[in-house]
């Protein structure tokens, strides 16, 4: 499987997004990580469908979507024109999530669940771990960037990895929240395949981001 970095679009410069998003043309196995929050599932509010659609239609590079939102059925909906290569929606957001995951893979490539620092990986269940295609570990609480990285976090990506592994699942295991060039390996060995990070690839300008990436990988 390959390793992926999702640098987080939301530490971007906005007004300069079409430079932003050209910095990393030439980067294999990185996806754009789209933080999408409501100001309802979390007290933060990020961008919506028009924002994501003009995204889409500026690069060609996948986009990892990740809904932060009450209502994850109405954006599978709504956004079912739009190529994500990815659609997360949060497990503590919906009653049915096994029925969320087959309306997102009608329309998108990948259904991810993710969990917040305090939801157990066994809370979800398994049919719905069967069907996933990614496990969005939150190793911070969702909503703001910059937060420190919660160390149990490696507990539940040992514990998801061994749950892959004797399942014979092939699920991603993405960690998003305190990802940097400190704590990078020690993610992977435990079983990461996915790094998501948005201050750390954006921090000293365009000139820096691929560096910045390579630092994670």
């Amino acid at each position: 499987m390959n390793n992926i970095v999702s640098p987080s679009l939301l530490s971007c410069d906005f007004t300069n997004i079409e430079n932003e998003l050209n910095a990393f043309k030439d980067q294999k196995d990185l996806w754009l990580h789209l933080d999408i929050m409501d100001g309802h599932f979390v007290p933060n509010m990020t961008f919506g469908n028009p924002i994501i659609k003009q995204i889409s239609e500026k690069t060609s590079i996948p986009l990892d979507a990740h809904f932060m939102v009450t209502n994850p059925e109405f954006y599978a909906d709504s956004l079912s024109g739009i190529p994500l290569e990815n659609f997360t929606f949060h497990l503590e957001a919906t009653n049915n999530p096994l029925e969320l995951i087959k309306k997102i893979k009608a329309h998108f490539k990948s259904a991810g669940v993710s969990i917040k620092p305090n939801t157990p990986f066994s809370a979800i269940p398994d049919d719905v771990k069967n069907e996933m295609n990614l496990l969005l570990i939150m190793s911070v609480e969702p909503g703001f960037g910059g937060q420190n990285f919660i160390e149990s976090t490696f507990d539940k990506i040992k514990e998801a990895d061994q749950y892959r592994k004797n399942n014979n699942l092939n699920f991603q295991i993405q960690i998003d929240g305190g990802v940097g060039e400190n704590n990078a390996t020690a993610l992977r060995e435990a079983g990461a395949d996915n790094l998501v990070a948005g201050s750390f690839v954006f921090k000293g300008g365009p000139e820096n981001y691929n560096a910045n990436i390579k630092k994670l990988r």
